[in-house]
């Protein structure tokens, strides 16, 4: 298993859409970055090329480089997914706070848990979606993100194989066993 964890923050400005999650959401402005400013997305793929030491999001996708400028931040998740692949991990589950003041989340995390478990390939009941007011930090112009991943090492064919064994009670494995001896002594039995 690998923890992976991500933090990201960007500030809000007018004439912009606002993006968190993959998700378009309508309020007067947006997240100001680079690419589409989609601050979830962008901790998140932070989290899984930090959990397999990978770099991070600058690594691959530099602010310097024309053309990431107003990007789908999808784009950056695939290439992070890409890697962790490689490295022969998968997506487990993926854990995310939101901080800002506005807007309220509590209305759109139902659809940005959907957006961002079908980017990941993995149920929506396992991304967790949360959202905070800054009460105070004097953040309430910006959104931030945190994001903790578990990643699991995929299964290759011999330890799916044990694995499916494992889960056979043992009852039915001793009776399968009985079997197998009383016809290998039968047939052996026959020939003398």
């Amino acid at each position: 298993m690998r923890i992976g964890y991500g933090w990201d923050s960007h500030e809000f400005k007018s004439g912009i859409p606002l993006k968190i999650g993959g998700v378009t959401i309508a309020h007067p402005k947006g997240l100001a970055g680079h690419s589409d400013g989609d601050v979830l997305l962008h901790a998140l793929t932070d989290a899984l090329l930090g959990a397999i030491a990978a770099g991070d999001i600058g690594t691959y996708f530099p602010p310097s480089d024309a053309r990431w400028k107003g990007a789908d931040s999808a784009v950056f998740l695939r290439t992070a997914l890409e890697h962790v692949e490689r490295a022969g991990y998968a997506v487990a589950n993926v854990d995310s706070t939101l901080i800002l003041a506005e807007p309220r989340i509590g209305p759109h995390a139902a659809l940005i848990q959907r957006r961002v478990a079908e980017l990941l390939s993995i149920e929506p009941a396992s991304v967790g979606v949360k959202a905070k007011t800054p009460e105070g930090m004097g953040t309430d112009n910006a959104a931030i993100a945190h994001v903790v991943v578990l990643l699991t090492k995929k299964a290759g064919k011999r330890r799916r194989q044990a694995e499916a064994l494992e889960a056979v009670p043992q009852p039915v494995v001793d009776s399968v066993a009985e079997s197998l001896v009383e016809s290998a002594v039968a047939s052996k039995w026959k020939k003398t």
